[in-house]
């Protein structure tokens, strides 16, 4: 095999390695965290604060877990091996942060955006369903995506290329930043351990993926028609 052929495989293999590995992230979040506490302890919080930064930060990464790993989180939390107390303003410093990284990226990027095509890095049409569901929700959209996947990464985005000021922003991002977490990671230190609760885990995640993902297809598609209409 030639050099270039080489490389071009073992590239590949890696790329198919980290998919493969991400998928099964998303799926096994409670297990990938507990052996993460189990064998780094305190960085626990630097890895949750760098994925709710990072899913809520950059359009790029909106496969990144969220509700299920607010959720599972505060079930580790609520078994005693991390602190509530610091893991809940943490994530919502995350989640802040991350948004109006985002809101930034979108004015300077602006009315550009509008040209890009689907790509590896860009999703259009995650992008052209937020921005329908911004045109039709206007800034309410930033707390309501909070609890929609892909939404919840491209909202701020839409709302720093429709040129939304910061105030205003700022006011919907922390308010609906602590809506999320708050009220997700609590649900999970409050519910997460219990019995039926642990026997049902799995399907709580991917209800946790597929629910929210759902219902923010319909949302989107209901205010692109309406946008159109």
């Amino acid at each position: 095999m030639r050099p270039a052929a080489r490389y071009r495989a073992t590239r590949d293999n890696r790329r198919v390695e980290i998919v493969a590995f991400l998928i099964d992230f998303v799926l096994h979040v409670d297990v990938h965290l507990r052996s993460f506490v189990e064998a780094y302890g305190a960085w626990v919080y630097a890895l949750l604060f760098l994925i709710i930064f990072v899913e809520t930060g950059l359009v790029v990464m909106p496969f990144l877990p969220g509700d299920s790993l607010l959720f599972v989180a505060g079930a580790l939390a609520g078994a005693g091996m991390i602190e509530y107390s610091l893991l809940v303003p943490l994530l919502i410093a995350a989640a802040v942060a991350g948004n109006q990284t985002n809101y930034t990226i979108g004015r300077i990027v602006g009315a550009r955006v509008f040209h890009w095509e689907d790509s590896a890095f860009f999703n259009r049409r995650a992008f052209d369903r937020t921005h329908a569901f911004y045109e039709k929700y206007g800034g309410i959209t930033i707390v309501l995506a909070r609890f929609m996947p892909f939404l919840r990464t491209f909202a701020p985005f839409v709302a720093g290329v429709a040129q939304m000021t910061r105030s205003k922003f700022s006011f919907y991002d922390v308010t609906g930043g602590t809506l999320w977490v708050g009220s997700i990671a609590t649900a999970g230190y409050l519910f997460g351990n219990v019995d039926w609760v642990q026997a049902n885990l799995s399907k709580i995640i991917w209800a946790l993926i597929l629910v929210p993902g759902l219902i923010a297809l319909y949302g989107g598609w209901r205010a692109r028609q309406s946008a159109t209409s």
